[in-house]
């Protein structure tokens, strides 16, 4: 190569770097500062994404949920096929309107609206490969979903249901009733309404936010302290007397009901509040939120959902949580679940979720996997460990006492033929005098081969969680079963 073209070469190659170092200082060392970024040198940005087409969201089997439409001046705009049945765990995008979004929509905007990773956004520019939002598959199940939403609001007002699968969190079901459709978002004046509703809160998701007492479910989450901390077995006797005094008030059982010694899986059957009132003062502040906390109270949960979204469960007191530890924490009635507990359904799903899973908690999720245009993975969401609750020996223990529920107590009405089912009841009186409450059940099944848990809750009942919320999970689950998911 003669002198002069290697002089040109050098030069070439000099000006190619500094273009290139140009171009990555912009969209890789300072993409995020002007993503950021809301002045009017960004409205061309969002102009051209307003352009591009949406990642479809489907259920677990492949049904759509949301997907996008072309309309005038290539504009896109989300429809929503399936109006309210996944209105709270999906969401809305309506960056058309300038409403932004929510629920999955919003987390996972960045695939969704074929947002990349600075640097393949980098090699797209230098490549001129077209930008478009990837899809997202979720766990979420169509049937399932529909039938908890409507057994719900036939039972009650309101209420919440999430069902998981407790060997790898996937979350199958998701309601919050009342619901919303996302579709009738369709403007600023449509979406105040929707939030200006005081009477109905149909954008809460009340399997995420703002719980409720979650009554004798909580016994669970004792019963699980008790035996993994070494101090109680199954066969261990306790005193069921009515009127012991817990915290030097005398606590009654339901009825009123006198049980003298009783060992804990009878306790668990027949729901004896004095018995674990006991236990828990017994076990002490520290030790009942040592495992509290490992199933995931007093921090939102680990969901691919937007965190302001969602509420931490536990004691609340003028509305800030509590530690568990604090003195004003009635740590025998916060082992019922009475005293100032506030939880989610999603919170006492993983509670039944980590019992049935030998003790091991695993990281919810509603998103399964992410795929490109061309059907091609390109991520898959794993099964990941949040926490290790207690050991396979407690679990199998705890196992016991709510398969007692189910088969001799107070959770009849949930019992699957063929299926062995383990269980708990909940009922929190939330109107004094009037026998207005807030109904629970959970539970697991098959209960020695878990493959579905679940919580159910109904607000403002007149009546208990074994008459109104266990046949609920019990439909649920046989669906779930039935479709053979996970």
């Amino acid at each position: 190569m003669n002198q002069p073209i290697t002089r040109l070469f050098v030069v070439v190659m000099v000006l190619f770097a500094g273009l290139a170092g140009a171009t990555s200082w912009w969209t890789v060392v300072r993409a995020d500062e002007l993503n950021t970024q809301m002045t009017s040198q960004n409205k061309r940005e969002l102009l051209r994404g307003l352009k591009i087409r949406r990642g479809i969201i489907r259920d677990a089997d492949g049904g759509v949920i949301a997907r996008s439409v072309r309309g005038q001046e290539g504009v896109y705009s989300r429809r929503y096929p399936k109006g309210e049945l996944f209105g709270h765990p999906v969401g809305y995008s309506r960056a058309e309107l300038n409403l932004g979004q929510s629920g999955l929509e919003a987390f996972r905007n960045e695939p969704l609206s074929g947002r990349k990773n600075s640097i393949a956004t980098f090699f797209d520019q230098l490549t001129g490969a077209r930008r478009e939002g990837e899809d997202v598959r979720t766990s979420l199940d169509a049937d399932a979903q529909r039938q908890a939403a409507e057994l719900i609001a036939k039972a009650g007002k309101s209420g919440s249901a999430v069902a998981m699968d407790p060997r790898t969190g996937a979350v199958q079901v998701m309601v919050s009733t009342p619901g919303y459709d996302p579709g009738a978002v369709r403007s600023s004046k449509a979406l105040a309404a929707l939030n200006s509703d005081e009477a109905r809160k149909p954008l809460v998701n009340r399997a995420l936010q703002f719980g409720e007492a979650p009554g004798s479910t909580m016994k669970v989450v004792t019963a699980t302290a008790a035996v993994d901390s070494g101090k109680y077995r199954v066969d261990s006797s306790v005193n069921g007397t009515n009127n012991v005094p817990i915290s030097g008030v005398p606590l009654s059982n339901d009825f009123n009901e006198s049980f003298g010694q009783v060992d804990l899986v009878t306790a668990m059957a027949k729901s004896v509040n004095t018995v674990w009132a006991q236990i828990a003062e017994d076990l002490g502040k520290q030790t009942m939120r040592k495992y509290m906390r490992r199933f995931g109270f007093e921090k939102k949960p680990e969901l691919d959902y937007p965190e302001d979204a969602m509420s931490a469960s536990g004691e609340y007191r003028n509305g800030r949580l509590l530690p568990a530890t604090s003195r004003f924490v009635d740590v025998g009635r916060m082992g019922i679940g009475q005293d100032k507990l506030s939880v989610t359904a999603m919170q006492m799903a993983q509670v039944a979720a980590a019992v049935a899973n030998g003790g091991t908690l695993m990281k919810p999720h509603i998103t399964e996997r992410i795929t490109d245009r061309e059907g091609r993975t390109t991520e898959e969401i794993e099964p990941q460990v949040q926490s290790e609750v207690m050991s396979q020996d407690a679990a199998a223990q705890v196992r016991t006492m709510m398969e007692a529920v189910v088969e001799r107590g107070t959770g009849t009405a949930a019992q699957i033929d063929g299926i062995r089912v383990a269980g708990k009841t909940g009922t929190a009186e939330t109107q004094i005098g009037k026998k207005i409450n807030d109904v629970w059940f959970i539970a697991f099944a098959p209960s020695r081969d878990p493959r579905v848990a679940i919580a159910v809750n109904v607000q403002d009942v007149p009546g208990f969680g074994g008459e109104i919320a266990a046949p609920i999970a019990r439909d649920v689950m046989e669906t779930l079963l039935r479709k053979g998911r996970g």
